[in-house]
């Protein structure tokens, strides 16, 4: 039975050798060039598969494909790797050019975020120069002009003669001149007193004159005493205005105080300018 199973295949391998080398033979002379007529339609390939000792059998075997289709798996397996590695590349530089383009549009904020900042801050600076370089010059038109005083009005306090006495008419003037200063500030009150007599007695008794104005303007209208500064200058009459050298000075013949009233616009409030007060007082009495 052993040999009849090992001689038969061995027949039938051997049979069909033998039909292949027939169909495998060269034609024969008559067979070289047959007719068109006779030419037979071609036939189809038949896949040749191989069986037993390497031989070509009918029937493939599961095996035998798949020894023919594991190089091509293999190759596509090795595509899919290479395709997925691509893949996994390809989004692993996507995610990492996202990664910088949203880290340099954050630097790019911050940046014009400081600079918009930079930008406000010399504004503010440059605002701030202007209002300091404003109130420099303010200080010095106030600084320079401290001791720039205009006269306002003035008013002329007359005595009677030998006596330091206000009359009526001149406490009304200095009440009228007093009126306009309060609540004022900026202001001085210049008095010369002037006095008939001559030498020392001229200048004493106008210093009693003087005296005499002050304390009035003090305890009746509450003036500062700084902002009054008096000086008794006797019979002694001040420098005249005419461009007439020779002409001689009229002679002190009464006693009298001349109070001007003199402002600072600097310091002085912007309200109303005090009014004028009357230019004399009343007249000497008998």
């Amino acid at each position: 039975m052993l040999a009849s199973a090992i001689t038969i295949p061995v027949w039938a391998q051997q049979a069909q050798s033998s039909a292949a080398d027939t169909q495998n033979a060269p034609p024969s002379a008559d067979q070289q060039q047959p007719s068109p007529a006779a030419q037979p339609a071609a036939q189809p390939l038949t896949p040749q598969k191989e069986g037993f000792w390497g031989r070509v059998y009918p029937f493939a075997r599961k095996k035998w494909v798949k020894r023919q289709t594991d190089p091509i798996n293999d190759r596509l397996s090795e595509l899919d790797e290479v395709n997925a590695k691509n893949a996994r590349d390809i989004k692993d530089v996507d995610a990492r050019a996202q990664a910088g383009i949203m880290k340099a549009q954050s630097s790019a904020d911050a940046a014009n975020q400081q600079a918009t900042a930079a930008n406000q801050q010399a504004l503010n600076a440059s605002n701030t120069a202007q209002q300091a370089s404003t109130r420099v010059d303010q200080v010095n038109t106030t600084v320079n002009g401290l001791d720039q005083y205009h006269q306002i009005t003035e008013a002329e306090i007359k005595f009677r003669s030998g006596s330091t006495v206000l009359t009526k008419e001149s406490k009304d003037t200095l009440d009228q001149m007093a009126a306009n200063l309060t609540g004022r500030d900026g202001y001085i009150l210049e008095m010369e007193a002037h006095a008939p007599a001559s030498g020392s007695m001229g200048i004493q008794e106008s210093e009693r004159l003087a005296e005499a104005v002050k304390r009035y303007m003090v305890t009746e209208h509450q003036i500062p005493v700084y902002r009054m500064h008096a000086v008794a200058l006797g019979n002694a009459t001040m420098a005249m205005n005419s461009g007439d050298q020779n002409e001689k000075p009229e002679r002190i013949k009464t006693s009298s105080v001349h109070v001007r009233l003199m402002e600072n616009s600097l310091a002085a409030p912007a309200g109303a300018q005090p009014q004028s007060a009357s230019a004399a007082a009343g007249a000497e009495q008998p």
